[in-house]
């Protein structure tokens, strides 16, 4: 239990299990505690966990004696992160933390010397004298160190507690303007030469499935800022060079008064929302997931806001952001209470409540997860670590119980940053490799993975009719190997036709598309029961092969025959192929099991019968012919049975004992299965009582021993047998 917690987000508890580069780092920040350094950097990658890491890292030190009752000090940057922070705390069970209230409330604190967990923020430590507290066991966990502890409130804290060990964590990679200055310094100088204590990087993430990938596309180029003014008022300023916080991005945009003009353009807003609305529709809603607009600043937020909903449903979308002072009816309107944004976050996080977009400008775009979000709507200009922040909230993997798996994050850029993204993310370029991808690699890749499919599998079924077609599919997937290759090439392209569609570049690929997803469909139904397979099919791919279908052109299917007196007949006289007869049987007997099996438990275990007889086909240990030969045979003894069953004066549980007893050439079963069918009148509770059961397999055990059953194995295999069948099919 040393790496799990419990915690609230948005009152909805949550267990979380820390992964394996979490534990790492806890480890070395516990053994850096201990040694003579006094200093060091965690670098772990957006949406990877770094505040969990905080926190487990604070008990490990908390609860070691080698520490000797130390202070601990977790340093955030904002006021809700503050509170956020003291409740999770308070959910994994820390019992003495102490929130700094006011900076006197702070230096009282240390001047008393407490012990325990303390939360403030840096420009709490403003003014602080030097030497408040001089002992060693005093930790110093700072959040964002990329941004908090540089300049003069860094000199205050590291002045104040001249002994602490300080540790730093960042979202975001050292930035090229502060290798070997700054805030890195502090954090990383025991570390050369990169200067972190632990790294998980972005393409690691990605690579372990903590993150998922990114891909942008930039919107239509008269949506676009313009370029020039762009670069002029934001990407060639020195002081915009590695911004890392919002309140100092705001700073340099208010500054930028042609751009955010541009930017606010209302006939560009009418234009941009109407681009949104229609995106969102055709693109994210089919989809199943949520969307951010990220706008310039509050009062585009609320332009935003009345301009989408001339678009959109009203109800479709919040905006959430802070009150000002002297704000105008118009932003008022808009406005939320703490609570009110509580149940606004808690909804967006569920794929089955409104709102579907929040439109935002600086709030949630730190420290909300929010897996179901998808798209992001870029409208503001931000670069480095902010760009990095914000763009990381679609990074979240997200998978429901349905089989919807969130394919990449994405981002739909509206200001152009991303059209020179060396520009925009002045990092080392080796940590931010593959940090977020043009949807045009994508088409590429689309491209070449249909081509591959002509040469490996659409020449299958390439001029065959359609029994021919289908015959060809399925004997070739009978290797398991083949099968496996196959489902997770169509995986692949599904995803990308996922994240493309609707776009004219698709137009000469869908015929193609079409055959790949019916033929995944046909050997998933044949090769894996039991799996529906609108669980398989993304929605957009359902809709295209539902409109193929309606203008006529069937594709690849399975017939399913009702079982009776007519299916062998029927099966005699189909011109199918032999192996699709043999799919069509067991997937007739499924279905039969599958609607019928609970109320005549004798069909499960025909069914069970079929599957051993499917899975040796599939493994060729038997051939087309032989396993037709048994699914016959299985058919005419479901025929038989209810014929049966119609004549004997048995209850269905009776008649199912006996048809078991009968198949195992036991004595007299007629009179037996009245015998055990007794014995359960006699404990009805038999399926959820021990003693229940116990009772009814020493009675079985008689029962069988007495008709003539000598093998104890024996005796004991057929009473589970008929136990199980009984239950339902279930051990």
């Amino acid at each position: 239990m040393d790496f799990i917690l419990f915690t609230r987000e948005d009152d909805e508890l949550k267990k979380v299990v820390l992964r394996p580069h979490q534990m790492r780092a806890v480890d070395r920040i516990v053994e850096r505690a201990q040694d003579l350094k006094k200093r060091g950097l965690i670098w772990h990658t957006q949406g990877s966990g770094k505040t969990y890491t905080m926190i487990v890292a604070a008990q490990k030190i908390m609860e070691n004696p080698l520490f000797e009752n130390p202070t601990i000090i977790m340093l955030v940057d904002r006021t809700e992160l503050e509170t956020q922070l003291f409740g999770t705390l308070s959910s994994v069970g820390f019992e003495s933390i102490e929130v700094a209230e006011t900076k006197a409330h702070l230096r009282r604190l240390l001047t008393q010397d407490t012990r325990g967990l303390l939360v403030t923020m840096i420009h709490k430590f403003e003014d602080m004298p030097e030497n408040v507290n001089t002992r060693e066991n005093i930790f110093v966990l700072v959040d964002e160190a990329h941004r908090t502890t540089g300049g003069r409130l860094g000199n205050f804290l590291m002045g104040a507690l001249p002994n602490a060990t300080y540790i730093g964590f960042t979202g975001t990679p050292i930035d090229k303007t502060s290798y070997g200055e700054g805030t890195f310094t502090i954090f990383g100088r025991d570390d050369p030469p990169q200067g972190y204590l632990d790294k998980y990087s972005i393409a690691e993430s990605i690579e372990d499935g903590t993150t998922i990938p990114l891909r942008y596309t930039l919107a239509p180029n008269e949506l676009l800022v313009e370029r020039d003014i762009l670069n002029k008022e934001f990407l060639d300023l020195k002081e915009a060079e590695g911004v890392s916080d919002f309140g100092e991005l705001n700073k340099i945009l208010e500054k930028a008064v042609n751009l955010k003009n541009m930017l606010k353009n209302t006939e560009r807003m009418e234009k941009v929302a109407q681009y949104i609305a229609d995106h969102y529709r055709e693109v994210v809603e089919p989809m199943g997931y949520k969307a951010f607009v990220v706008a310039v600043d509050r009062e585009a937020c609320a332009l935003y806001k009345r301009t989408l909903d001339r678009y959109l449903p009203h109800d479709y979308s919040t905006v959430v952001y802070s009150p000002y002072t002297g704000d105008p009816p118009e932003m008022q309107e808009y406005y939320l209470t703490k609570k009110e944004e509580k149940i606004v976050r808690k909804a967006f996080r569920d794929p089955d409540q409104l709102p579907k977009i929040l439109i935002v400008t600086e709030k949630l775009l730190t420290g909300f997860d929010a897996p179901i979000l998808y798209c992001m709507y870029l409208d503001k200009p931000m670069r480095d670590h902010t760009l990095l922040q914000a763009i990381a909230r679609v990074n979240r993997p997200y998978e429901d119980g349905t089989g919807r798996k969130k394919p990449s994050g994405f981002v739909l850029d509206f200001v152009g940053i991303f059209d020179k993204l060396e520009k925009a993310l002045a990092f080392d370029s080796r940590d931010v490799e593959g940090v977020v991808e043009d949807i045009e690699i994508l088409k590429r890749r689309f491209s070449e993975l249909l081509e591959k499919a002509q040469s490996e599998y659409l020449v299958l079924t390439s001029g065959k009719s359609k029994d021919k077609a289908v015959e060809a599919v399925l004997e070739i997937f009978r290797d398991e190997e083949k099968r496996h290759k196959y489902y997770q090439f169509f995986k692949e392209v599904q995803d990308i036709y996922d994240i493309v569609s609707p776009d004219a570049f698709l137009r000469p690929y869908l015929k193609d598309f079409e055959m790949l997803a019916e033929m995944y469909r046909i050997v998933k139904e044949a090769y894996e029961p039991g799996i529906p397979i609108d669980k398989e099919l993304s929605e957009k791919a359902q809709q295209l092969v539902r409109e193929h279908t309606k203008s006529g052109r069937i594709g690849l299917a399975l017939e399913i025959f009702e079982i009776n007196e007519d299916t062998l007949r029927k099966i005699e006289e189909s011109k199918a192929p032999d192996t699709k007869k043999v799919f069509n049987l067991l997937k007739s007997i499924e279905k039969i099991v599958r609607e019928w099996g609970i109320e005549k438990p004798y069909l499960l275990s025909i069914g069970e019968r079929a599957e051993i007889v499917a899975q040796l086909y599939k493994e060729r240990q038997k051939n087309t012919q032989q396993t037709l030969d048994e699914l016959k045979d299985l058919i005419e003894e479901i025929n038989d049975a209810q014929k049966e069953e119609k004549k004997k004066n048995l209850s269905t549980e009776a008649f199912s004992i006996y048809f078991l007893l009968r198949r195992e050439g036991i004595a007299h079963p007629e009179e037996k299965a009245v015998q055990v069918t007794q014995v359960l009148d006699e404990f009805p509770h038999w399926k959820k009582s021990e003693r229940h059961e116990r009772r009814v397999k020493q009675a079985l055990y008689n029962i069988l021993l007495k008709a003539g059953v000598e093998e104890i194995s024996e005796v004991t295999r057929i009473a589970q047998d008929i136990l199980r069948v009984l239950r339902g099919g279930e051990e």
